[in-house]
Protein backbone atom coordinates (compact mmCIF):
# COMPACT_ATOMS: atom_id res chain seq x y z
CA UNK A 1 0.00 0.00 0.00
CA UNK A 2 2.81 2.40 0.86
CA UNK A 3 4.61 1.58 -2.39
CA UNK A 4 1.48 2.37 -4.39
CA UNK A 5 1.03 5.66 -2.51
CA UNK A 6 4.66 6.59 -3.20
CA UNK A 7 4.21 5.83 -6.88
CA UNK A 8 1.15 8.09 -7.04
CA UNK A 9 3.09 10.91 -5.38
CA UNK A 10 6.04 10.51 -7.72
CA UNK A 11 3.70 10.48 -10.72
CA UNK A 12 2.33 13.80 -9.43
CA UNK A 13 5.83 15.28 -9.56
CA UNK A 14 7.06 14.87 -5.99
CA UNK A 15 10.71 13.96 -5.45
CA UNK A 16 10.51 11.54 -2.52
CA UNK A 17 13.01 9.91 -0.22
CA UNK A 18 11.70 7.00 1.87
CA UNK A 19 12.96 6.92 5.46
CA UNK A 20 11.61 3.97 7.52
CA UNK A 21 11.57 4.21 11.30
CA UNK A 22 13.38 1.51 13.25
CA UNK A 23 11.04 1.57 16.25
CA UNK A 24 9.15 3.86 18.64
CA UNK A 25 10.85 7.18 19.29
CA UNK A 26 12.95 7.26 16.11
CA UNK A 27 10.75 9.37 13.81
CA UNK A 28 11.62 12.66 15.54
CA UNK A 29 15.33 12.30 14.81
CA UNK A 30 14.66 11.29 11.22
CA UNK A 31 12.46 14.36 10.65
CA UNK A 32 15.09 16.67 12.16
CA UNK A 33 17.78 15.17 9.94
CA UNK A 34 15.76 15.79 6.78
CA UNK A 35 15.04 19.35 7.89
CA UNK A 36 18.81 19.80 8.24
CA UNK A 37 19.28 18.43 4.72
CA UNK A 38 16.87 21.00 3.28
CA UNK A 39 13.57 19.12 2.87
CA UNK A 40 10.61 21.42 2.23
CA UNK A 41 7.94 18.81 3.10
CA UNK A 42 7.86 15.78 5.37
CA UNK A 43 5.08 13.21 5.01
CA UNK A 44 4.35 11.00 7.99
CA UNK A 45 2.90 7.63 6.99
CA UNK A 46 1.56 5.92 10.11
CA UNK A 47 -0.72 6.35 13.09
CA UNK A 48 -1.18 9.31 15.40
CA UNK A 49 1.81 8.26 17.50
CA UNK A 50 4.14 8.30 14.49
CA UNK A 51 2.67 11.62 13.32
CA UNK A 52 3.28 13.04 16.79
CA UNK A 53 6.94 12.00 16.66
CA UNK A 54 7.42 13.53 13.22
CA UNK A 55 5.70 16.75 14.30
CA UNK A 56 8.09 16.95 17.26
CA UNK A 57 10.93 17.09 14.75
CA UNK A 58 9.28 19.87 12.73
CA UNK A 59 8.01 22.20 15.48
CA UNK A 60 9.44 25.74 15.18
CA UNK A 61 10.69 25.10 11.63
CA UNK A 62 9.14 26.30 8.34
CA UNK A 63 9.02 22.75 6.95
CA UNK A 64 5.48 21.51 6.30
CA UNK A 65 4.02 18.27 7.64
CA UNK A 66 1.61 16.15 5.61
CA UNK A 67 -0.07 12.99 6.86
CA UNK A 68 -0.73 9.61 5.25
CA UNK A 69 -2.91 7.60 7.68
CA UNK A 70 -1.71 4.10 8.48
CA UNK A 71 -2.39 3.51 12.18
CA UNK A 72 -5.03 2.25 14.56
CA UNK A 73 -7.33 5.23 15.15
CA UNK A 74 -6.06 7.85 12.67
CA UNK A 75 -7.64 10.63 14.73
CA UNK A 76 -5.95 13.47 12.84
CA UNK A 77 -6.87 12.03 9.44
CA UNK A 78 -10.46 11.63 10.60
CA UNK A 79 -10.48 15.17 11.97
CA UNK A 80 -9.28 16.52 8.61
CA UNK A 81 -11.71 14.28 6.70
CA UNK A 82 -8.89 12.59 4.86
CA UNK A 83 -10.24 9.16 5.78
CA UNK A 84 -8.16 6.19 6.84
CA UNK A 85 -6.98 4.94 3.43
CA UNK A 86 -3.32 5.72 2.84
CA UNK A 87 -3.44 5.68 -0.97
CA UNK A 88 -6.50 7.94 -1.17
CA UNK A 89 -4.91 10.39 1.23
CA UNK A 90 -1.85 10.48 -1.04
CA UNK A 91 -4.10 11.25 -4.01
CA UNK A 92 -5.68 14.13 -2.08
CA UNK A 93 -2.35 15.74 -1.17
CA UNK A 94 -2.72 18.19 -4.07
CA UNK A 95 -5.95 19.47 -2.44
CA UNK A 96 -4.09 20.49 0.72
CA UNK A 97 -2.45 23.81 1.53
CA UNK A 98 0.07 24.75 4.26
CA UNK A 99 -1.23 26.59 7.32
CA UNK A 100 0.52 27.57 10.53
CA UNK A 101 -1.19 26.14 13.61
CA UNK A 102 -0.64 26.07 17.35
CA UNK A 103 0.24 22.85 19.16
CA UNK A 104 0.15 21.70 22.75
CA UNK A 105 3.12 21.15 25.01
CA UNK A 106 3.27 19.05 28.16
CA UNK A 107 5.86 18.89 30.90
CA UNK A 108 5.40 16.13 33.45
CA UNK A 109 7.19 14.01 36.05
CA UNK A 110 8.99 16.98 37.52
CA UNK A 111 10.24 18.22 34.17
CA UNK A 112 11.86 14.97 33.07
CA UNK A 113 9.31 14.61 30.24
CA UNK A 114 8.80 17.48 27.81
CA UNK A 115 7.00 17.01 24.50
CA UNK A 116 4.56 18.58 22.06
CA UNK A 117 1.23 17.23 20.85
CA UNK A 118 -0.97 17.94 17.86
CA UNK A 119 -4.25 16.49 19.04
CA UNK A 120 -4.86 16.06 22.74
CA UNK A 121 -3.56 15.23 26.17
CA UNK A 122 -5.55 12.90 28.39
CA UNK A 123 -5.13 12.53 32.15
CA UNK A 124 -6.56 9.81 34.36
CA UNK A 125 -8.96 7.21 33.02
CA UNK A 126 -8.14 7.22 29.31
CA UNK A 127 -4.39 7.40 29.93
CA UNK A 128 -4.75 4.43 32.28
CA UNK A 129 -6.42 2.53 29.43
CA UNK A 130 -3.67 3.55 26.99
CA UNK A 131 -1.00 2.41 29.44
CA UNK A 132 -2.61 -1.01 30.04
CA UNK A 133 -3.87 -1.84 26.55
CA UNK A 134 -2.68 -5.20 25.24
CA UNK A 135 -0.22 -4.54 22.43
CA UNK A 136 -0.64 -8.02 20.86
CA UNK A 137 -4.42 -7.54 20.90
CA UNK A 138 -4.01 -4.04 19.45
CA UNK A 139 -1.90 -5.47 16.63
CA UNK A 140 -4.62 -8.03 15.83
CA UNK A 141 -7.80 -6.04 16.39
CA UNK A 142 -6.89 -2.33 16.29
CA UNK A 143 -9.27 -0.04 18.22
CA UNK A 144 -11.12 -2.99 19.73
CA UNK A 145 -8.16 -3.46 22.09
CA UNK A 146 -8.88 -0.08 23.71
CA UNK A 147 -12.55 -0.92 24.22
CA UNK A 148 -11.55 -4.25 25.80
CA UNK A 149 -9.15 -2.46 28.16
CA UNK A 150 -11.81 0.12 28.99
CA UNK A 151 -14.55 -2.39 29.77
CA UNK A 152 -12.05 -4.33 31.86
CA UNK A 153 -11.92 -1.34 34.23
CA UNK A 154 -15.67 -1.22 34.87
CA UNK A 155 -16.51 -0.91 38.56
CA UNK A 156 -12.97 -0.03 39.60
CA UNK A 157 -12.04 2.87 41.85
CA UNK A 158 -10.48 5.88 40.10
CA UNK A 159 -8.10 8.50 41.43
CA UNK A 160 -9.42 12.06 41.39
CA UNK A 161 -6.63 14.54 40.71
CA UNK A 162 -6.45 18.32 41.01
CA UNK A 163 -6.73 20.67 38.04
CA UNK A 164 -5.72 24.32 38.33
CA UNK A 165 -7.16 26.28 35.42
CA UNK A 166 -7.93 29.99 34.95
CA UNK A 167 -7.71 30.72 38.65
CA UNK A 168 -9.97 27.82 39.61
CA UNK A 169 -9.12 24.57 41.35
CA UNK A 170 -11.21 21.62 40.20
CA UNK A 171 -11.07 17.84 40.57
CA UNK A 172 -11.56 15.10 37.99
CA UNK A 173 -10.83 11.46 37.31
CA UNK A 174 -10.53 12.07 33.55
CA UNK A 175 -9.41 15.27 31.87
CA UNK A 176 -9.29 15.80 28.12
CA UNK A 177 -7.22 18.75 26.88
CA UNK A 178 -7.94 18.91 23.18
CA UNK A 179 -7.20 20.80 19.97
CA UNK A 180 -9.50 18.54 17.91
CA UNK A 181 -13.12 17.44 17.99
CA UNK A 182 -12.45 13.78 17.23
CA UNK A 183 -11.62 11.29 19.95
CA UNK A 184 -10.39 7.80 19.18
CA UNK A 185 -11.63 7.92 15.61
CA UNK A 186 -15.22 7.12 16.66
CA UNK A 187 -16.46 9.87 18.99
CA UNK A 188 -16.55 13.67 19.19
CA UNK A 189 -16.03 15.05 22.69
CA UNK A 190 -14.45 18.51 22.34
CA UNK A 191 -17.05 19.64 19.81
CA UNK A 192 -15.85 23.26 19.52
CA UNK A 193 -12.13 22.55 19.28
CA UNK A 194 -10.14 23.56 16.21
CA UNK A 195 -6.50 23.36 15.19
CA UNK A 196 -6.62 27.10 14.43
CA UNK A 197 -7.50 28.14 17.98
CA UNK A 198 -4.73 29.20 20.37
CA UNK A 199 -6.68 27.68 23.25
CA UNK A 200 -7.57 24.18 24.33
CA UNK A 201 -11.03 22.89 24.90
CA UNK A 202 -10.84 21.22 28.31
CA UNK A 203 -13.42 18.67 29.44
CA UNK A 204 -13.27 17.46 33.05
CA UNK A 205 -15.17 14.39 34.24
CA UNK A 206 -15.78 13.66 37.92
CA UNK A 207 -16.29 10.25 39.48
CA UNK A 208 -14.43 7.98 41.85
CA UNK A 209 -15.49 4.87 39.94
CA UNK A 210 -16.00 4.01 36.28
CA UNK A 211 -19.77 3.62 36.62
CA UNK A 212 -20.62 7.32 35.92
CA UNK A 213 -18.74 6.96 32.65
CA UNK A 214 -21.57 4.93 31.19
CA UNK A 215 -23.69 8.07 31.60
CA UNK A 216 -20.91 10.26 30.22
CA UNK A 217 -20.53 8.00 27.16
CA UNK A 218 -24.24 8.35 26.46
CA UNK A 219 -23.87 12.13 26.83
CA UNK A 220 -21.06 12.17 24.28
CA UNK A 221 -23.07 10.15 21.79
CA UNK A 222 -26.15 12.38 22.20
CA UNK A 223 -24.16 15.65 22.29
CA UNK A 224 -25.45 16.42 25.80
CA UNK A 225 -22.25 16.69 27.83
CA UNK A 226 -22.80 20.38 28.60
CA UNK A 227 -26.04 19.46 30.40
CA UNK A 228 -24.58 16.71 32.55
CA UNK A 229 -23.82 16.82 36.25
CA UNK A 230 -20.18 16.00 36.92
CA UNK A 231 -18.90 17.49 33.65
CA UNK A 232 -17.08 20.82 33.34
CA UNK A 233 -16.15 22.32 29.95
CA UNK A 234 -13.68 25.21 29.76
CA UNK A 235 -11.31 26.90 27.35
CA UNK A 236 -7.78 27.74 28.41
CA UNK A 237 -4.24 28.39 27.17
CA UNK A 238 -2.57 26.56 30.06
CA UNK A 239 -3.38 24.38 33.07
CA UNK A 240 -1.69 22.38 35.82
CA UNK A 241 -2.41 18.87 37.07
CA UNK A 242 -1.48 17.49 40.50
CA UNK A 243 -1.87 13.90 41.70
CA UNK A 244 -3.19 12.84 45.11
CA UNK A 245 -0.48 11.97 47.59
CA UNK A 246 0.97 8.46 47.13
CA UNK A 247 -1.16 7.82 44.01
CA UNK A 248 0.07 7.41 40.44
CA UNK A 249 -2.01 9.14 37.76
CA UNK A 250 -1.20 8.44 34.11
CA UNK A 251 -1.03 10.86 31.18
CA UNK A 252 -1.21 10.28 27.43
CA UNK A 253 -0.62 12.56 24.45
CA UNK A 254 -1.91 11.81 20.96
CA UNK A 255 -2.85 8.30 22.06
CA UNK A 256 0.56 7.33 23.46
CA UNK A 257 1.61 7.04 27.10
CA UNK A 258 3.54 10.16 28.14
CA UNK A 259 4.22 9.83 31.88
CA UNK A 260 2.70 10.60 35.27
CA UNK A 261 1.50 13.66 37.16
CA UNK A 262 2.36 16.34 38.15
CA UNK A 263 2.09 18.02 34.76
CA UNK A 264 1.86 21.43 33.14
CA UNK A 265 0.13 21.82 29.76
CA UNK A 266 0.23 24.92 27.56
CA UNK A 267 -0.55 26.09 24.02
CA UNK A 268 2.39 26.97 21.77
CA UNK A 269 1.10 29.42 19.12
CA UNK A 270 2.36 29.52 15.52
CA UNK A 271 4.38 26.35 16.08
CA UNK A 272 3.93 24.08 13.06
CA UNK A 273 3.11 24.16 9.36
CA UNK A 274 0.51 21.50 8.56
CA UNK A 275 -0.99 20.58 5.18
CA UNK A 276 -4.76 20.95 5.52
CA UNK A 277 -7.59 20.22 3.09
CA UNK A 278 -9.48 23.35 2.10
CA UNK A 279 -12.68 21.66 3.28
CA UNK A 280 -11.36 21.59 6.84
CA UNK A 281 -10.16 25.19 6.59
CA UNK A 282 -13.59 26.39 5.49
CA UNK A 283 -15.32 24.55 8.32
CA UNK A 284 -12.95 25.19 11.20
CA UNK A 285 -10.85 28.31 10.54
CA UNK A 286 -13.24 30.52 12.49
CA UNK A 287 -13.33 29.29 16.09
CA UNK A 288 -16.84 29.12 17.48
CA UNK A 289 -17.47 31.37 20.47
CA UNK A 290 -18.22 28.96 23.28
CA UNK A 291 -19.43 29.48 26.82
CA UNK A 292 -17.84 27.63 29.74
CA UNK A 293 -20.12 24.95 31.09
CA UNK A 294 -20.17 23.65 34.64
CA UNK A 295 -23.19 21.43 35.26
CA UNK A 296 -22.10 20.35 38.72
Amino acid sequence: MLDRAVEKLRSAGHNLTIAPTSGPGTATGIAREYVRRGADLVLAAGGDGTINEVAEGLVHTPVALGILPGGTANVLATELRLGSHLERAAERLSECRPYRISVGHVTCEGGSVSRHFLLMAGVGLDANIVYHVSLPLKARTGKLAYWVAGWGMMGRRLSEFQVDIRGRTLHASFALVSKVRNYGGDLEIARDATLFDDRFEVILFEGRSTLPYLKYLAGVMMNRLHDMKGVTILRAECLTFSAPKDERVYMQVDGEFAGHLPAYVKVVPDALTLLLPEEYVRLRSRPTAMMDYDAR
